[in-house]
């Protein structure tokens, strides 16, 4: 996975080696889980010594938490890069939302491995990271949070609309639809994805005839 920005006093070397563990770490857990998943593996598939993954992490939970971080860190600077982009455009906010909509499913078809482990880590309670996991899904649900208030404020959205709720359910549906076009769809192409869900958007939350 790509970095979300250059670490300050950090060497690109080093930011490199945690761009192949997160990589490696990703690829593993999703295939056998975290629970079977060494650092050994992690190390040799991200081809580097065991040493090196301790010296950048301390622990595999703490890498793991990191991932979860680094990766939702990405969708969310997606998401926000999408709306700003809508409103320079002179979009509106259903324009905005219609964007996130296509960004986020640009970032699961391009992390679906991250993805998978993201949503089936949503619904456990007893890892450490639990916490660490709900602020960052928190920042990532915000950015559409902040897109439908300005449009219950600007008159676009309903005052009626439950903007904590309507937020993380458009962020699920994104979400959930990607995985099934992936796992059982995977025919589909991404536009028609997208236009399944920009019509959903259009017609439930609009209310545009």
């Amino acid at each position: 996975m790509e970095r979300s920005s250059t670490t300050p006093g950090g060497s690109a070397r080093r930011e490199a080696t945690r761009q192949k563990l997160y990589e490696a770490a990703v690829t593993l857990i999703a295939e056998q889980g975290f629970s079977a998943t060494t650092v050994d593996e992690i190390a040799e598939r991200a081809g580097v010594a065991k040493g090196t993954v301790y010296y950048n992490f301390a622990s595999k939970s703490v890498l793991f938490e990191e991932l979860l971080r680094h990766g939702v860190g990405l969708l969310t600077a997606s998401l926000r890069e999408a709306a700003e982009r809508t409103a320079g455009e002179g979009g509106g906010k259903v324009d905005a939302l219609d964007a996130m909509i296509r960004a986020g499913l640009v970032f699961i078809d391009r992390y679906p491995a991250f993805t998978q482990l993201y949503v089936a880590e949503l619904w456990r309670t007893n890892r450490a990271w639990q916490s660490t996991l709900m602020v960052v899904r928190q920042q990532a649900v915000a950015v559409v949070e902040g897109v439908l208030r300005e449009g219950v404020a600007t008159g676009e959205f309903s005052e009626e609309i439950d903007v904590p709720l309507t937020a993380a359910a458009l962020v699920g549906m994104v979400l959930v639809a990607a995985l099934d076009w992936q796992s059982f769809q995977p025919e589909r192409s991404l536009d028609e994805v997208h236009a399944a869900l920009s019509r959903l958007l259009q017609g439930r939350v609009s209310g545009r005839p």
